[in-house]
């Protein structure tokens, strides 16, 4: 993969911010008219200001990232907006519903058809209070346009941010295909965004939820080698030492302590000694303490009955405590990229 050309880069950049500010006007101010809603209280001026920094932080990344030639310039610009601004319309339809379980604090209002003992009990709730949790068709549909809502269209951009420590791990192995897994890989973004800045890679992808991996195959249907497995985390269908690269995004701050151990555990044993791991998901108290009042805020407006205990349960010492070296953290507005290797 070549660096974009040095001529390019002030199109590119500039094409890039635009895009970024087009993004995130529009769900800034609908977020604003829903913010009432559920309770949002205003942020102190420092607060607001971390959060402004971070954020300019993270758009620079994205762009240093393609200006190194960790991944292509396409992915800047791959959010499919059409088909994001035909699902918005039905997830405003729904917003009553979920409201209502805000209110009545139901979280256990899933579908009456879904064999519920498949799944273990911190799995089976209304998530994010939204519709059918992760059980259902039309709850896959919706969950990109809405975490896009939430993040003010830069999920994507933060997701991405775990593309880096695989590109520089697979051109130190440049003589076979490297096998990638995504654990917790929901509707396949991830997944879609590695295959595109490492192409001919054997991708593999495991989730709990069967309808998010329908969704997925239909986002990875031009990926020509990927296998999708729906499975638990804490039990990882593979054989020991069996892929090169492990990720999982957005994962852990939706399990209990336990299951975050065990699924740490397991990825450790299915790498290949000397595999890397990279988890993104949640910045933590650990790096993040001028972001308090929104990591805070989180878990009051949204149903995430693990998050307070996660933001203390720091992600790069659970690495480190289970066996894996090299352990390094970076900051990503409001995530952070933990990577670390399996010992030789």
């Amino acid at each position: 993969m070549l660096a974009v050309s040095s001529l390019a880069l002030p199109a590119l950049r500039s094409a890039y911010r635009v895009q970024q500010a087009s993004l995130r006007l529009p769900l800034t101010w609908t977020r604003a008219l829903l913010g009432p809603l559920v309770g949002d209280r205003a942020a102190d001026p420092e607060a607001i200001a971390a959060l402004q920094r971070e954020y300019a932080k993270l758009l620079e990344a994205d762009l240093a990232n393609v200006e190194r030639g960790a991944y292509p310039a396409s992915l800047l610009f791959q959010m499919p907006v059409r088909n994001y601004a035909t699902r918005l319309p039905w997830l405003l339809l729904d917003l009553p519903r979920t409201f209502r379980r805000f209110r009545e604090r139901d979280y256990q209002d899933l579908p009456d058809d879904v064999d519920r003992k498949r799944f273990p009990a911190y799995f089976r709730r209304t998530f994010h209070w939204q519709t059918d949790g992760y059980l259902s068709r039309r709850s896959a549909e919706l969950y990109d346009v809405g975490v896009e809502l939430l993040f003010l269209g830069c999920a994507d951009v933060m997701r991405r941010q775990v593309i880096p420590p695989m590109t520089r791990f697979a051109r130190s192995h440049r003589a076979r295909p490297l096998r990638l897994l995504d654990v917790g890989c929901g509707t396949g973004r991830v997944l879609s965004q590695l295959a595109t800045a490492l192409p001919e890679q054997q991708y593999f992808g495991v989730d709990l939820s069967p309808f998010y991996l329908e969704s997925a195959r239909k986002t990875l249907r031009n990926v020509p080698e990927v296998t999708l497995v729906a499975d638990n985390a804490e039990h990882l269908p593979f054989r020991d030492g069996y892929f090169d690269c492990a990720s999982s995004v957005f994962l852990f701050h939706e399990l209990p302590r336990r299951a975050r151990r065990c699924a740490v555990n397991e990825m450790l044993r299915v790498l290949k000694p000397g595999g890397v791991l990279v988890i993104e998901d949640s910045a933590q108290y650990a790096e993040a303490r001028d972001l308090t009042f929104f990591l805070e805020s989180f878990p009051s407006q949204m149903h995430e009955p693990f998050y307070r205990d996660y933001l203390r349960d720091d992600l790069g010492a659970l690495l480190a405590d289970a066996g894996f070296e090299r352990v390094h953290v970076e900051r990503a507005w409001l995530s952070k990229v933990v990577s670390a290797r399996k010992p030789a």
